[in-house]
């Protein structure tokens, strides 16, 4: 009796000690994290009482499920294409509720569409979640992990993981040139508002690098004058709108030499600027050259370009999503993303500073 009670506590011993064993191995695989908006949302604001959504038909109509997820895409975005290029597990918004137990060492999703470096900047949508309160996410999350596997194994889970932040471009559509005259645009001249954008900003990545962030992919903003809800509002013949060029071509390189300035204060190259305006500006300008027909015109939405209004099921629809470099008034196809995070990837230093994201997973593999 005393025997097989013993070997009855071994074995218990035995199966804790494997689950252990298991929870390290999920920790030694890298995690991703996702902040920022409507460009890598993948579902977050599906739980909030909010106008910035995109979960019904006909959105993710090319995703595996051929249902809509919340992603603004046909299909995949840009996080879930390098989650599949590196061959790691899809990350679940943060506020989905299976994102428990081992799904949490994945990593998790906390970006909200409409957001932007400043908490005014979307404040039509209603209830979104800022980016300060998705960096509070992260701190939760880091407690919730840290009741799994401990605090130490969380920093090297947090401090390993790759981390990717997209902001910029609704501060300028959806704040600084949302209605003529916006507040923003009477207290700031543009090249003003841009640098007061960039000072912002970096206390955002100041914070994020406080919380244990050590690779830090931060997109800048596309070629928001060519998008065609902006071709539909301020386009006569399909030209793109000068005015919001100008914003993205002050942004970009501020943003750039910032996260240089970072980097060089840290003493290592956490921040890595993806330069998503080129990136997005090589096929909207060569439409063709990337097997597109159109850059103007969005497969999903109506009137001038399809830029007009959201993306609903009375919307027009094209039939082929892979020929269209626009899903929506705002949001590039599937297609249009895999071609952006090739880019990501593998691109040059035009593209990609200080190096590309192939690069730093080999560096990392070897430390």
């Amino acid at each position: 009796m005393m025997s097989c009670s013993l070997s009855f506590l071994s074995y218990c011993i035995l199966l804790l000690v494997l689950a252990f064993c298991d929870l390290l191995l999920e920790v030694e695989s890298r995690a991703f994290f996702v902040f920022g908006d409507s460009l890598v949302d993948n579902g977050n604001n599906n739980y909030l009482l909010t106008s910035a959504r995109a979960d019904s038909p006909p959105y993710g109509i090319d995703y595996p499920t051929h249902r809509a997820t919340g992603r603004f895409s046909n299909g995949l975005n840009i996080p879930d294409i390098i989650s599949e290029q590196l061959g790691m597990e899809p990350t679940l918004p943060y506020l989905a509720p299976q994102l428990t137990g081992d799904r949490l060492l994945v990593g998790a999703n906390f970006a909200s569409a409409g957001v932007g470096i400043l908490n005014d900047t979307g404040i039509q949508f209603f209830n979104i979640i800022r980016i300060a309160k998705q960096l509070e996410y992260f701190e939760q999350y880091q407690r919730r992990v840290s009741g799994l596997i401990g605090a130490e194994q969380t920093e090297q889970l947090v401090n390993s993981a790759l981390i990717l932040i997209t902001l910029g471009g609704n501060d300028f559509v959806n704040n600084y040139y949302l209605v003529p005259f916006s507040a923003r645009s009477r207290q700031f001249s543009l090249p003003d508002y841009v640098v007061y954008l960039i000072s912002e900003y970096r206390k955002i990545l100041q914070k994020l690098y406080d919380l244990g962030g050590r690779r830090v992919l931060v997109t800048g903003t596309g070629p928001i004058g060519c998008v065609p809800a902006e071709l539909a509002q301020r386009s006569i013949s399909g030209e793109c709108s000068v005015e919001l060029q100008r914003a993205a071509a002050l942004f970009n390189p501020q943003l750039t030499q910032m996260l240089a300035d970072l980097n060089s204060q840290i003493g290592a190259n956490v921040f890595i600027a993806a330069n998503t305006f080129t990136m997005n500006m090589n096929f909207v300008s060569n439409p063709q050259a990337y097997g597109f027909v159109t850059s103007k015109i969005a497969c999903c939405g109506q009137g001038p370009y399809n830029g007009i209004g959201l993306c609903t099921p009375l919307s027009n629809l094209c039939p082929n999503r892979d020929i269209y470099a626009f899903w929506d008034p705002f949001h590039p196809s599937e297609r249009a993303n895999r071609i952006i995070v090739q880019q990501i990837l593998t691109g040059s230093s035009e593209y990609m500073n200080p190096m590309n994201l192939s690069t730093i997973m080999a560096l990392d593999s070897r430390t």
